[in-house]
């Protein structure tokens, strides 16, 4: 039986939205890389050119050498890469518990979990605080830490829970036969076989500390301790704001999340879909 040909209209259509849609998405960003090439005398210029005259690199050069962005960028990677390896860990392992194993308050946990994920994280703005300034983390890269892990968790947990139950049992059961023991089956198995969920919890984790404003604002003071965040919205005076330093600012930043989801992309449907089935 032959597949129904879609007429050429009906596909020129879906083609035509397609790429308005696309010009769509594209020109905000577009439009923030002109601002940044504007020249020192056209930084207050309302024009929407993409490419402005005059066009320079001047602003990069900047916030490169003539501002403390590789501090706000170390800063934002230790932080970001912590929690990205603090997460993973935490919710491989606990998800694999919650999966394969029943226990007192199994459900409850889980539903506890799910619960935090309907309150927003400044909710929790105030609590945390108060905690970390108990145990002296404030204005502390540790302490940043500490609420980006426990904020991103619960989500983790559940996507690593999901994909486990899709895994078969079979296949630790035969790796038990076989003279592993439960640690080994994990981590010779199962684990290599949620490299997807891995890699989705990982994008989720650094993109959680990676790009977080608020609850940064809030903990540290200091600037030797500011993050990306922080660091651009110090450019943005009370009187005047240094916009082609801004936009140059924001592109450098987006860079590293481009260049991970292109790295990471082959396996981002398959670690959403999968999660979610069981199988």
């Amino acid at each position: 039986m032959s597949a129904v040909k879609t007429p050429l209209w009906q596909r020129a259509l879906t083609h035509g939205i397609l790429i308005l849609v696309t010009l769509v998405t594209l020109y905000p960003v577009l439009l923030v890389i002109g601002i940044s090439l504007r020249p020192g005398d056209q930084l207050y210029s309302t024009s929407l050119r993409l490419i402005p005259e005059g066009a320079s690199f001047h602003s990069y050069y900047v916030i490169l050498f003539q501002k403390p962005f590789l501090l706000w960028l170390k800063n934002s990677l230790i932080v970001s890469l912590s929690v990205t390896l603090i997460g993973v860990a935490l919710a491989a392992t606990s998800g694999y518990a919650f999966s394969r194993y029943r226990f007192p308050g199994h459900r409850i946990s889980l539903t506890s979990f799910l619960l935090t994920q309907m309150f927003p994280a400044t909710m929790l703005l105030l609590p945390l605080y108060l905690l970390l300034q108990k145990v002296h983390l404030l204005n502390s890269l540790w302490g940043l830490m500490v609420v980006y892990v426990t904020t991103a968790l619960p989500f983790c947990v559940w996507t690593m829970k999901g994909y486990y139950d899709s895994i078969p049992r079979d296949l630790e059961e035969a790796a038990l036969i076989d003279g592993l023991g439960p640690l080994g089956a994990f981590l010779r198995i199962v684990l290599p076989l949620s490299l997807p969920a891995l890699t989705i919890t990982a994008l989720f984790s650094f993109m959680a500390a990676w790009s977080e404003f608020i609850v940064a604002r809030v903990i540290l003071t200091k600037a030797d301790l500011f993050t990306l965040p922080l660091g651009l919205e110090a450019l943005a005076g009370t009187f005047q704001t240094e916009w082609a330093n801004y936009a140059a600012g924001s592109i450098l930043v987006s860079i590293p999340v481009v260049i991970l989801f292109l790295l990471l992309n082959r396996f981002l449907v398959s670690g959403l879909t999968l999660g979610g089935v069981k199988g």
